[in-house]
């Protein structure tokens, strides 16, 4: 039998998973503990405290999910919402629809706010909504991984009023773009490892504000989940008199992993990562546009980490296999109505550098001329 493992070298660009720092592969190599070791507990809770950091809150309610980014989805969905709950949504793209999607399965009366693809959500066609049917939630996705679209999260609040809890994938933009839970009044807030964060997929990091916590705590009818119900995994990761509450074994190796992710984050400074996803994304925006290629997201909302793009007369979506098999690089194709029409570009974390936009640029170059 062949031994050892040895996956190929891929410079991973496409919409996730990103490139991962030699120092997060490091700590999946750590000795394992066990879930309940108290030197792990300890990890935990620095981990949590670190994610707080990331996303801008104090709120204690901060961990992260034993799942991908859809299982954060999912999470917010059906521990906020009961069976006949409103619940207002924006859709612009196929992660919207997929929250529409969950909470339609948790039961809950769901009104929609769309967007044309590659275009923002308008916080004031929320906030329309959200007067018309006085729903107990509002979601939306932050950015859209589909499309490459920002939507300016930062202004819902003030259009749909205090009461409705807001629920935001920031799936795509944690560590990537300014993201700030406590100061743009979000109380559910869920991500995912694999993409600006640079670690490798298997973790959602979520956080709940105490008033979405108390939503739980006083539900009539329990969480269709035993596993992700937020009543139960609150007692694993918060520390009550009688210490830590047994739910699940948590995935001691990826907690490693986020917790010396989140380190290189903080490390470098929220700020500046910001700054860095910003300049190597416009870098390549311009490099592509002088290849032929026409940006898909709508001016004034693209994103700077994930660039979207419509091919050009003569380059077929084809070439993406080449770009993988000739110049080892990954490159996403269009979801729904951009498929086999656009191409999806990641510049995240560890991966958003210079030199990878240009090797990509010249790969393609190579490719066409």
């Amino acid at each position: 039998m062949k031994s050892p493992l040895d996956p190929p070298g891929r410079l991973l660009l496409g919409p996730g998973p990103s490139p991962v720092d030699p120092s997060v592969l490091d700590a999946l190599a750590k000795p394992v503990l066990g879930h309940m070791d108290p030197e792990f507990v300890a990890i935990m809770d620095q981990t949590s405290d670190r994610l707080r950091s990331v996303f801008r809150t104090r709120n204690p309610l901060t961990f992260p999910v034993s799942g991908t980014g859809s299982a954060g989805m999912e999470a917010s969905m059906i521990n906020v919402l009961e069976p006949g709950d409103s619940i207002v949504i924006g859709v612009n793209g196929v992660f919207g629809a997929r929250m529409a999607d969950a909470a339609g399965r948790a039961g809950a009366k769901v009104t929609l706010v769309e967007a044309p693809w590659g275009e923002p959500i308008d916080p004031e066609a929320l906030g329309s909504a959200v007067r018309s049917v006085n729903p107990k939630a509002v979601a939306l996705v932050h950015a859209e991984t589909s499309t490459g679209a920002q939507s300016p999260v930062d202004l819902v609040r003030r259009e749909i009023g205090p009461a409705p809890l807001l629920i935001v994938d920031s799936v795509t933009s944690l560590a990537g773009i300014a993201l700030e839970v406590d100061k743009w009044g979000i109380d559910v807030c869920f991500s995912g490892t694999q993409k600006c964060l640079s670690v490798p997929p298997g973790l959602a990091p979520i956080t709940f504000s105490p008033r979405a916590a108390q939503a739980i705590a006083d539900r009539t009818t329990p969480v269709q989940s035993w596993y992700l119900d937020v009543s139960m995994l609150r007692k694993y990761w918060e520390e009550g008199d009688g210490g830590r509450t047994y739910h699940h074994t948590a995935p001691v190796s990826m907690v490693y992993a986020l917790w010396e992710g989140l380190r290189l984050v903080l490390e470098e400074g929220l700020e500046d990562r910001w700054a860095r996803h910003q300049e190597v994304g416009e870098f390549l925006q311009q490099e592509l546009t002088d290849l032929g290629f026409k940006l898909y997201a709508k001016a004034g909302c693209r994103l700077p980490q994930l660039t979207s793009v419509t091919l050009p007369k003569g380059v077929d979506d084809n070439l993406r296999g080449r770009l993988l098999n000739d110049f080892d690089i990954e490159i996403g194709g269009g979801l729904g109505e951009g498929a086999g029409k656009v191409w999806r570009i990641g510049l995240m974390g560890f991966g958003a550098k210079r030199a990878n936009a240009i090797r990509l640029v010249q790969s393609i170059r190579a490719l066409v001329s």
